[in-house]
């Protein structure tokens, strides 16, 4: 009998879905199977009292077993296949604002480095990359609308500097995200002769 190198196997399968539009439907047909499964319920004086509140698709994906997927209506072939059920969490506006700012091609540095290009010092305030974190949540876009966001707020600036040699920094604002402002321009000092 030969070993098996772990590392080589062949493929790999990942299963992932997000449940747009679906949500609600999905959310509750899982929640009722979890929570059926999870808690124990009683009747009579002593019983606790359930409360009904509302819980994240993730919080209840946490608690899920294969034996739920089959009550939820997926046929035993494909649950087989998937040794590991894993739930990931919804990221919040705080996440959002650290994938904007932290990883080494964050999109704040991308275009901090453009910019830098044209010897432009470009910078963002906390309150304009927290609406751009907002209108990715409002859209329910996630880290990946981040990108559109940012591309909808700086297109016309990105386009301005390249022709205008006088421009020393930029600043975006709140009112850049939202369309209500410009950036913030400062001049190079004028060289006198």
């Amino acid at each position: 009998m030969s070993d098996i190198d772990a590392m080589n196997v062949g493929p790999r399968w990942y299963v992932a879905h997000t449940y747009s539009g679906y949500e609600s439907k999905v959310k509750a047909n899982l929640e009722k199977i979890v929570e059926n499964r999870t808690t124990k319920s009683s009747m009579g004086f002593g019983a606790q009292i359930k409360s009904n509140t509302e819980k994240d698709i993730g919080t209840i994906l946490r608690d899920l077993e294969p034996h739920d997927l089959m009550k939820f209506g997926l046929i035993p072939e494909l649950i087989g296949r998937l040794p590991a059920l894993v739930s990931l969490d919804s990221l919040d506006r705080e996440a959002l604002i650290r994938i904007l700012k932290e990883p080494k091609n964050a999109l704040v540095k991308q275009y901090e480095k453009l910019f830098d290009m044209d010897g432009v010092k470009l910078t963002f305030d906390d309150a304009a990359l927290e609406r751009v974190a907002d209108i990715a949540l409002e859209r329910q876009t996630g880290a990946r609308g981040l990108r559109g966001v940012m591309e909808d707020a700086m297109t016309d600036i990105m386009f301005a500097i390249p022709s205008d040699d006088n421009i020393q920094s930029v600043r975006i604002t709140k009112d850049v995200i939202d369309k209500k402002g410009k950036p913030e321009i400062t001049l190079k000092p004028q060289k006198t002769a």
